[in-house]
């Protein structure tokens, strides 16, 4: 038979054993001073370690550019970018090949302004970026019959390259290939008629295309220019003077 004081000096000897730590916060809270001063520091001298330990404050100096470094920040501003062609060439050099890229890019709001630009860099990424900045700077405004097709016909060329632009009634749609389309598409046009003869080239083919965008005009402009009212102009076509009324109200520039 036990003796009644038996559980007591058990307890009484008992050894405190430290708690187990589960969780990683938990472990660096148990941990001394010095252990986590030599933990930071070996972990600052890794390669992949941890930048907020052993001069890993290198790059937060810097206001952590090198978070953002590589990655491509857009502007939520409505813009719509069109990348139309990439060119791949290559320089042979003493070490192999050396190969370089050049974007063309197009832009517009879908309201009327649209530019494009190009841009070279060693890597695609970049080389789009150049091209989308220099688009932005070159945009120009296009008058719209409303909102949706060119007021008159018109006619451009740039080298070889010849295009022919037509107004279209609703529901036409974009009829036009290649670079002219994603210029129609971020420029906000919705019905027209192109045509492109003399070349295929897409440079070429963009800067005819603006070349004949450039000219287009508006019955409003042209009236402001030749200090007449929008309806003297529209019932000179043999229209009476209640329908050139009701077209001078329907244009919208």
């Amino acid at each position: 038979m036990m003796p009644e004081n038996a559980n007591t000096e058990n307890t009484e000897n008992q050894v405190a054993v430290p708690a187990v730590a589960t969780t990683p916060s938990e472990a660096a809270d148990n941990q001394s001073p010095a252990q986590a001063d030599d933990g930071n520091a070996r972990r600052g001298r890794g390669r992949g370690g941890n930048r907020d330990g052993g001069g890993g404050d290198r790059g937060r100096g810097r206001g952590g550019r090198d978070n953002n470094r590589g990655g491509r920040q857009e502007e939520d501003d409505g813009i719509i970018e069109k990348l139309v062609h990439i060119n791949r060439v290559s320089k042979t050099v003493k070490g192999g090949k050396r190969f370089g890229f050049a974007a063309l890019v197009v832009v517009g709001d879908g309201q009327g302004r649209v530019g494009f630009g190009h841009g070279k860099a060693r890597e695609v990424p970049e080389a789009i970026t150049k091209a989308t900045a220099a688009a932005r700077k070159k945009m120009i405004r296009v008058p719209l019959k409303e909102g949706r097709t060119l007021h008159h016909d018109g006619n451009g060329r740039f080298g070889a390259g010849k295009v022919t632009l037509r107004t279209a009634p609703p529901g036409t749609g974009i009829i036009a290939g290649g670079p002219m389309r994603a210029v129609f598409e971020s420029l906000g046009v919705a019905d027209v008629v192109t045509k492109s003869v003399g070349t295929s080239n897409p440079y070429n083919m963009i800067r005819a295309t603006f070349d004949a965008l450039t000219e287009q005009t508006s019955p409003k402009s042209v009236a402001q220019r030749r200090g007449k009212k929008v309806v003297d102009l529209l019932g000179r076509g043999g229209s009476n003077a209640a329908e050139a009324e009701a077209d001078a109200a329907a244009i919208v520039e």
